[in-house]
């Protein structure tokens, strides 16, 4: 036998996602590189680890067996990594994290100075939609999720970061002789909507049934990067996070539409589950935000308060 940790990994991001794709996303690889890995691990094995059935992929009960046997595998050379860095008297061990979509554009400046003073520390950030997020949560899979509105479901505590402001963006001025604040201008305007469960979705149809609004809508898009290629091109107008849309508002690339009772604010929340209980890691790095957000927000995101 000559498998290796790396295949012993995307084996067993393979078997937790069934799904090539899935996996590879989740690895940062390509697919024919998760496929040829696992055909490389398959190799060593005369029994087989999957099988693919109506095009999709399946675990054998060997698969699965060998699936928990690599996932202890793995702990165990993660404990050997830790130790050694106790050693060395450095804060060590895995840090994990959901995001949602949008909140790629966020979570990172809080990250980078706390991953900077603690070089033991490996960082999991999953940046998926946010029916994702919560089942992460659910699981217990992660120690903390960033969200822009708190889960109904689930009894969670919550530290917030910064705000988050949704305006209407487009990529020009609107010309209907309608008067430019007015929500009904909305009625007016081919609309691109984010998939349904989306946090920037919902946001945007609770405004337009509060006002009673008939809209039309041209495109649903998954992802907020999506969406800001589309107004780009010129394809419609959405209510979506400033967050996202900075370079492009400062080229003039797009616009704010001003609409009365915008921007829709919210917060970008750190949340976990009531009943976590934190590793050293996840609690230093409560303690971290708890210190430094503020100074965080004031060097990476001073020029939010302009729009």
């Amino acid at each position: 036998m000559n498998y290796t940790l790396h295949q012993l990994h995307i084996f067993c991001k393979i078997a937790q996602t069934l799904s090539i794709t899935r996996a590879a996303e989740a690895l940062h690889l390509t697919q024919p590189a998760v496929s040829i890995q696992l055909k490389n691990f398959q190799d060593q094995f005369d029994i087989p680890l999957t099988e693919v059935i109506s095009r999709r992929i399946y675990l054998t009960d060997f698969g699965r067996e060998i699936a928990q046997a690599a996932e202890k595998i793995l702990n165990e050379a993660h404990a050997i990594n830790d130790k050694t860095l106790a050693h060395k008297g450095l804060l060590y061990g895995r840090l994990t994290i959901s995001v949602v979509s949008t909140g790629k554009y966020v979570m990172p400046y809080f990250l980078s100075g706390f991953m900077q003073q603690h070089e033991g520390i490996e960082l999991a950030m999953d940046v998926t939609n946010r029916q994702k997020v919560v089942e992460s949560l659910v699981g217990n899979a992660v120690d903390f999720s960033l969200v822009s509105i708190l889960p109904r479901q689930l009894s969670v505590n919550h530290l917030e970061l910064m705000p988050n402001k949704l305006y209407l963006v487009g990529n020009g001025p609107v010309e209907t002789g309608q008067q430019t604040n007015d929500p009904g201008l909305l009625e007016k305007l081919p609309l691109i909507y984010r998939e349904a469960g989306s946090g920037t979705r919902s946001m945007m149809e609770t405004f337009i049934a509060d006002r009673q609004l008939v809209v039309r809508k041209r495109l649903e898009l998954t992802s907020n990067e999506a969406v800001k290629q589309a107004l780009l091109a010129g394809l419609g107008y959405s209510i979506m996070p400033l967050i996202g849309i900075k370079n492009e508002l400062l080229t003039n690339d797009l616009q704010i539409i001003p609409i009365r009772d915008l921007p829709l604010q919210t917060a970008w929340m750190l949340i976990w589950h009531k009943d976590k209980q934190f590793s050293p890691v996840a609690r230093a790095y409560l303690n971290y935000l708890q210190e430094h957000k503020a100074s965080i927000i004031q060097q990476r995101f001073g020029w939010y308060e302009r729009f």
